[in-house]
């Protein structure tokens, strides 16, 4: 009975309330105002801009950040990483190694037309070699860590179980962060030595154009020591090897770069119209992204490099073992190079 009465009372007050011009609580969310006539926030668009941005400037939080309920962009990572990012990249990986094997399957392995030889010639030394197979093999495990991280959950979580995942992932995580500066040391190595050698020039266009000779049997276009195909795999690797470095760098030491906005910045110098006001956390994510793009990309053009010079072509991974490759190879592939090395030991006198 006295829950009837009290509720008799609230209506009562409530009508005295309005009539007397006192703003009513129904008053207050459809104006925009707090009873009291305290000031507040005028519209539900305000709100929410609030709720997704935090009120800057009157916070009292230490970090601007934590004033914000909900970052938006953060639904567009996730939606982008676990979408367009994941698909397209195991579409890509998947398709390359089915391609491959179709390949295979019909060209068989590029074999040494004229047989193997008993002569041998030096193609890369040791510096070569370390710088080569320091780079190829800390890329091989920052690819295998990375696929885990984007996909491990669901392909290796329901086979391993989650204690032996979450080690796996642990040791990954240690092995992609410290592994990452071996990679990078490859890569200026690499390129401090070979870049001289990977200038494209007229000759390329001629290989490219008969297919560098991989499509059809006795077929051998002229080359130096770094045929089209190779000079693309180089600048590749150095482009995009420095990209992804400069990616998980930033990733590695958080809230540290601008690098998109500075990039963005630089593009709309040239006639761009890029947006350049990113929060921390906005540039972190999009690192994040560019790091997962460029490395899936990576991935899928090495696997082809990784089968061509290994089971793919006859006496091509002796270059990067021993450094000495068969000179019936050499001449068939790298004609050019050999004369130019022919000509160091026994030079040709001047007519």
């Amino acid at each position: 009975m006295l829950r009837k009465y009290l509720g008799v009372l609230a209506i009562l007050a409530a009508l005295f309330i309005s009539t007397t011009g006192t703003v009513s609580p129904a008053m207050a969310q459809t104006n925009g105002e707090v009873p009291g006539t305290a000031l507040g926030i005028k519209s539900d668009t305000d709100l929410w801009r609030f709720v997704r941005t935090g009120n800057a400037g009157s916070t009292q939080m230490k970090d601007e950040l934590s004033a914000v309920m909900i970052q938006s962009e953060g639904d567009n990572w996730r939606a982008f990483r676990n979408g367009p990012l994941s698909v397209y990249g195991a579409y890509g990986l998947a398709g390359i190694i089915g391609l491959l094997v179709v390949f295979y399957m019909v060209r068989g392995r590029i074999t040494i037309d004229a047989g193997p030889s008993e002569d041998r010639i030096m193609r890369f030394g040791t510096i070569d070699r370390f710088a080569h197979w320091l780079m190829a093999g800390s890329f091989v495990v920052l690819g295998i860590t990375g696929l885990n991280l984007l996909y491990g959950r669901y392909v290796l979580l329901p086979i391993i179980g989650k204690d032996a995942f979450a080690t796996i992932t642990t040791f990954g995580k240690y092995a992609h962060n410290y592994l990452a500066f071996a990679f990078m040391l490859g890569l200026g190595l690499a390129f401090i030595l070979w870049v001289r050698h990977n200038i494209p020039n007229k000759l390329d266009l001629k290989w490219l154009a008969m297919g560098g000779g991989i499509f059809a049997k006795g077929v051998h276009p002229p080359a130096r020591k770094f045929n089209a195909g190779q000079k693309i795999i180089f600048w590749a690797v150095m482009i995009g090897g420095l990209s992804v470095s400069m990616s998980g760098i930033a990733l590695m030491f958080p809230f540290q770069t601008s690098m998109f906005a500075e990039t963005f910045a630089l593009l709309n110098s040239i006639g761009f119209s890029l947006p350049t006001d990113f929060t921390p956390l906005q540039e972190q994510q999009m690192n994040q992204l560019w790091h997962g793009v460029v490395s899936l990309g990576l991935m899928t053009m090495i696997v082809a490099h990784i089968y061509i010079g290994s089971v793919g072509m006859e006496g091509a991974l002796d270059a990067m073992n021993s450094g000495m490759v068969d000179r019936n190879w050499a001449k068939e592939h790298h004609n050019l190079w050999v004369e130019e090395e022919d000509q160091k030991v026994n030079p040709k006198p001047a007519e």
